[in-house]
This record gives C-alpha cells, sequence and structure tokens, in this order.
C-alpha cells in the first residue's frame, strides 16, 4: 500500500528545505551572472515550467471533467505567467508573478491542499513541482535579476486578481466546481478556516491579501522615490 502524504511529514520537510536551497541559489547566481547568461537562465527556466505544467494540465483533462479540467485555479495562471514573466521578463508578467507566487503560490508550502500518495507519487510531484518553480520565479526575478513592482503594478495586479474572482465564482456557481477553493474551504486544513463561512471568508481574504500586497509594495517605491531625490 501506498503511503499518503502529510502535511510536515518527512517529505514536506525535504521540499521545504528544496525551496530554501533553490532560492537561495537562483537570488546568488541571477546577481552574479552577467545580464545574458542570466537571461539565458531565465529562458530555460520559463521553458522547464512551461513544460512541465502543459503536461499536468494536458494529464488533467484525461479524461475530461468539468470539475477539475478548467485552467481556472489561480495555480494555473500563475504557473502560466510565471513561465512567460522568466522566459520573456516583461514588467506586466513578472509583477503578476511577484504578488501571486510570494504570497498566494507560497502558501502552499505552509498548509498544502495535498492528498494522495506520498513521494514518488505523480500528484506530489506535479503539485510541489508547479509551486516551487512560481515562487522560485518570484524570488529570481526579484532578488536576482532586480526588478520591482510599483503601485502601478499594484493596482494592475489587484484589478486582474479581482476579475479572476468574480469571474470564476461565476464559473463555479454554474458549473457546480470549486475552483480557487472560491464557492467553499478546501477540505485539509488553511488559512480560510480562521476567516469564517462562506462567503465572508472571500472577503477578508480579499482585503488581507491587497494589504499584503500593498506592504509589499512601498518599501520597494519608497527606495525607489529617495534614491531619485538623493543629491549625487
Amino acid at each position: 500500500m501506498e503511503q499518503q502524504f502529510h502535511a510536515y511529514g518527512p517529505s514536506h520537510w525535504a521540499v521545504l528545505a528544496v525551496f530554501v536551497l533553490g532560492a537561495a541559489l537562483l537570488a546568488w547566481q541571477g546577481r552574479r551572472l552577467t545580464d545574458t547568461r542570466a537571461r539565458v537562465l531565465g529562458c530555460v527556466l520559463g521553458a522547464v515550467t512551461g513544460i512541465i505544467y502543459a503536461a499536468i494540465l494536458i494529464s488533467g483533462c484525461i479524461p475530461p471533467r468539468l470539475a477539475v479540467s478548467v485552467p481556472l485555479r489561480l495555480t494555473d495562471l500563475a504557473t502560466a505567467v510565471a513561465a512567460y514573466a522568466l522566459w520573456s521578463q516583461r514588467h506586466w508578467a513578472y509583477v503578476l508573478t511577484y504578488y501571486w507566487g510570494l504570497v498566494l503560490s507560497s502558501q502552499a508550502l505552509v498548509s498544502p491542499v495535498l492528498t494522495g500518495p506520498d513521494f514518488p507519487g505523480y500528484e506530489f510531484l506535479a503539485f510541489w513541482s508547479i509551486h516551487l518553480l512560481v515562487v522560485w520565479a518570484a524570488i529570481y526575478l526579484t532578488w536576482g535579476r532586480g526588478m520591482r513592482p510599483t503601485w502601478r503594478s499594484y493596482r494592475m495586479a489587484a484589478t486582474v486578481t479581482v476579475s479572476w474572482v468574480v469571474i470564476t465564482m461565476a464559473f463555479n456557481a454554474i458549473a457546480g466546481s470549486n475552483y480557487g477553493f472560491l464557492n467553499r474551504k478546501p477540505a485539509t486544513k488553511s488559512l480560510l478556516d480562521v476567516m469564517g463561512p462562506w462567503p465572508w471568508y472571500i472577503v477578508t481574504a480579499t482585503a488581507l491579501v491587497l494589504t499584503v500586497w500593498a506592504l509589499m509594495t512601498w518599501p520597494w517605491e519608497r527606495s525607489t522615490t529617495k534614491s531619485q531625490t538623493t543629491p549625487r
């Protein structure tokens, strides 16, 4: 009988160790490499992320099921955008990767919504690969490549995310699905458990996320403004 995954079991701690080592290595390499080589590394990471996500997306469509096969989870969007951000280093893609990766995708590290066989099960590898890659992408582009968010970036990310919430909740209501856990909480323990019943946990989570994102924007904008006003 296959061993089942348990949060904060040996495999979870191993993943967290891999995450820390990978994050430190990417941030260090991004600063150390020449611009050309750093862009090549970004393209390689973007291609790997895109290929892994495509394989997971295709396998999830065999057979196609309305409740699980539509790429409407924020994880789907974050992974696709992260792959493009790494490949192109377009600022809009970086911004979404920064906010979604460091705040939302990172939640998988502390409260993984994962049930099923432990390592090396397919679900285990698929779940952790895409979540780690998205967070690593945000770290690499921010602390390795020096890309930064702005208040304009914040407004764009907030608008896109709130639009996703509205559209996905409407789809869930029609299809009876639960993409993004927007229409009911996950079966596993998560931060949503302390935010009240539906739909209030959606309101609370949205307000909390937007506040955290603002706090993640302010230091960069402050440092930029300070450097521009400091006499040379």
